[in-house]
């Protein structure tokens, strides 16, 4: 793995860094392209879950990169900008020079384009969000993959040369017709990470918890490798059952019994008792 300095000037190694993701779009095309795999972590457990697995990239809120630098030290960490506590530009920057003294790598944003593009001037890596943003829903009219016209496919492609030329050096895709972000992945220098856009992209990316399968419905374009949502029932229904046991303990006097109490010597017993009622 690479040897950096971070953001704070320490030495640390990255399973990858903003020159090798860039320099997946230099690939040979005839050649089997390589591809990175990204995942959501929220907190160390997610972060050591994904470096172990092998992921090479992980995204998490920028007030969960401390917490998710615990977990692992050597994956390339994007630190995601929400739309809250950041609404000025200056107030952009001071989160996003936060998050990268954290420990994060890069850091990813939806706002506008001047946001990108201040962020670009302090050689910040930064990525963009086109395609569906889950929090822009309203403006397609619902949860629907963005792209599936021809108009709305070019409008899409004019958002990506912007966002390149604002100088974003990747760009999270999401909800994209397959076939227009394989059209779209050969025209723009941008690193494209697909969520839910098809397999022609440099990075694929999927949230952690539909991999596992936390939630009660998979989306469409995810895959569940896993089923953490059974064992959390089982988890709630045995500290259910547990809790109800000691409780009717409590009430039938069985608990606690004679060996999960502190015991004292008769002796010494009768002498406290002794003292007591000559007091």
């Amino acid at each position: 793995m690479p040897r950096i300095l971070d953001y704070n000037g320490q030495e640390a190694v990255r399973t990858e860094t903003v020159a090798s993701i860039v320099a997946l779009k230099s690939q040979d095309p005839d050649s089997k392209k390589k591809q990175l795999a990204q995942v959501t972590a929220s907190n160390a457990d997610e972060a050591a879950a994904a470096e172990a697995a092998g992921v090479e990239m992980v995204v998490c809120l920028s007030d969960a990169v401390l917490a998710v630098r615990q977990g692992s030290s050597s994956v390339f960490v994007t630190a995601a900008i929400d739309f809250t506590g950041a609404v000025t530009l200056d107030e952009l920057l001071g989160v996003a020079l936060g998050a990268l003294s954290d420990g994060a790598d890069a850091v990813i944003t939806a706002r506008r384009l001047d946001c990108v593009r201040r962020l670009a001037e302090e050689d910040i890596p930064v990525m963009g969000h086109l395609g569906f943003v889950p929090k822009k829903s309203t403006l397609y009219g619902g949860v629907r993959g963005v792209g599936k016209t021809a108009d709305e496919a070019l409008n899409l492609w004019r958002q990506f040369e912007e966002l390149e030329e604002a100088g974003a050096f990747a760009v999270e895709c999401e909800l994209i017709p397959s076939r227009v972000m394989a059209e779209i992945n050969q025209r723009t220098a941008m690193t494209t990470i697909s969520l839910g856009s098809g397999p022609d992209a440099d990075v694929i990316f999927l949230f952690s918890s539909d991999i596992c399968g936390e939630g009660a419905r998979v989306p469409r374009h995810a895959r569940a490798y896993g089923d953490l949502a059974a064992l959390h029932t089982q988890i709630a229904e045995e500290r259910t059952a547990a809790i109800k046991a000691f409780r009717a303990d409590v009430a039938s006097k069985s608990y606690p019994d004679a060996t999960e109490v502190v015991g004292v010597d008769d002796a010494e017993f009768e002498r406290f008792v002794e003292v007591l009622r000559k007091s």
